[in-house]
């Protein structure tokens, strides 16, 4: 009896992890990376990052966290319905100059698993006239 329970729980936790919703299978991101090219030290610079919801049901952000201070992320509050578009906006400040790389790491509800975005880009020193 024991091993037949066994058997019946590993069946189930198999199945479970198989059955696991996946970000590929409720969203598609028109693009994961944005190149900002240069921005000027210290001049906020935005890039909107557009969601579409590929799955049957409404998609719900559940969160965008920067990596760092230097990054502040907006994002569609209210659900998405199928078949149609939220943004994640993600806004970079940069403090010094040179290349940067700052990911924003995406959560939805009922997805157990994370997509990051990532904005790229140089910071050059503001004109000094």
């Amino acid at each position: 009896m024991k091993k037949l329970l066994s058997i019946v729980i590993a069946f189930a936790i198999a199945q479970a992890s198989i059955a696991q919703t996946k970000v590929p299978d409720v969203a598609k991101f028109s693009s994961a990376t944005i190149d900002l090219g240069k921005v000027k030290q210290g001049e906020p610079v935005s890039a909107i990052f557009s969601i579409t919801n590929i799955s049957q049901k409404p998609l719900v952000i559940e969160q965008a966290s920067p990596a760092c201070g230097c990054t502040i992320a907006d994002y569609t509050k209210t659900p998405i319905p199928p078949g149609e578009k939220g943004i994640v906006k993600a806004t970079y400040n940069a403090t010094g100059t040179g290349t940067f790389h700052k990911a924003i790491t995406v959560k939805f509800a009922g997805v157990n698993e994370t997509q990051t975005i990532l904005l790229n880009g140089e910071v050059v020193a503001p004109n000094k006239e």
